[in-house]
């Protein structure tokens, strides 16, 4: 099992290279930066606070571990 602040950490790097990535396709797709960079923040935000539950819930469950 790993600590909420691993689960954390792991969930901000993931968020912030979806927050670039994600920016860069509404860019692409709106021709507007800020639209963009809002449809980012928006997809970032749901992503992080989903990620961490799901993350949490996968850190409780024993199936698939081997005990080393």
């Amino acid at each position: 099992m790993e600590t909420r602040t691993r689960s954390l950490v792991k969930a901000v790097i993931w968020s912030a290279i979806g927050l670039i990535v994600m920016a860069l396709v509404g860019l692409a797709f709106t021709g507007s930066l800020a639209l963009g960079g809002v449809m980012a923040l928006l997809n970032t935000g749901i992503g992080l606070i989903t990620y961490v539950l799901y993350e949490r819930v996968w850190a409780r469950i024993s199936w698939g571990r081997l005990n080393a």
